[in-house]
């Protein structure tokens, strides 16, 4: 299987005067990051300061555009229209684009965050929008989201690259769906099992599911949640792991 493979991680998730995550621990472990735009999460100047990070330690700049749903951090399902959620992705992105140039650097990607993320993977009508958004702005942008999903498919046909992204710090279902977060053991807390299953992933283009069942899954990208309790030491995890399986982590424009 894949010799090399992206490691993500969703970061930039404070607000104002309350932190998520540890993005300087986080940040400099990965090869890319998905910046919150704003309604899900995150604030003009941590977006500034996400962005900034993420160029100093070189790693490629993506948008994490969601729902409006600060309250609910964007994993709550909103229906809008397609027009409505096209702009409201086409805002998020742009504002994550001009702050990228303005520090210097470019955005790479846009992956969808949380319930608009879940729902795009099966819902065309989702999907369609969410890739119109990011081809009107840049056709060069690489549209980010589940192995053969409706929203790679949607990104596809609007002339968009795409990246297969699985996930090391998230359980899957014997379906191929991710365990909901609100049943037990939705998340992989302890570094090892993350690490191990970034490696089946990575090297074998397989996941052991919840059930113990073993499914094929194929990815570009791996990702690390910066909200998940102990990221940083998950994804130093990670890179140690695969490194020793023989695959090396680098982001796509590498």
């Amino acid at each position: 299987m894949a010799a090399r493979i992206d490691l993500n991680a969703d970061v930039g998730e404070s607000l104002g005067s309350w932190p998520m995550g540890a993005d300087a621990e986080l940040v400099p472990l990965v090869t890319s990051v998905n910046v919150a735009c704003g309604f899900h999460a995150g604030d003009p100047l941590t977006i500034v300061r996400t962005v900034r990070l993420a160029l100093d330690h070189g790693a490629a700049v993506g948008a994490h555009p969601g729902y409006p749903d600060l309250v609910g951090f964007g994993r709550r399902a909103m229906d809008l229209a397609p027009d409505e959620l096209e702009a409201t992705v086409l805002y998020q992105v742009a504002a994550l684009a001009g702050i990228a140039r303005a520090e210097g650097g470019r955005l790479t990607h846009v992956k969808a965050h949380g319930a608009l993320y879940n729902r795009a993977a099966v819902d065309p009508g989702v999907a369609a929008p969410i890739a119109r958004a990011v081809a009107r702005l840049d056709g060069s942008l690489r549209l980010v989201g589940p192995p053969g999903s409706a929203l790679l498919a949607a990104g596809a046909a609007a002339g968009l690259a795409c990246l297969a992204e699985a996930f090391a710090d998230r359980a899957y279902e014997p379906d191929g769906s991710l365990r909901s977060r609100r049943l037990p053991g939705a998340l992989h807390l302890d570094p090892a099992a993350a690490a191990a299953q970034a490696v089946d992933i990575a090297r074998d283009g397989r996941v052991t599911a919840f059930d113990g069942s073993v499914l094929p899954l194929v990815a570009d990208t791996l990702c690390v949640h910066g909200d998940t309790p102990g990221a940083a030491t998950i994804a130093a995890a990670v890179r140690r792991a695969l490194a020793a399986a023989g695959v090396e982590t680098r982001s796509p424009d590498a």
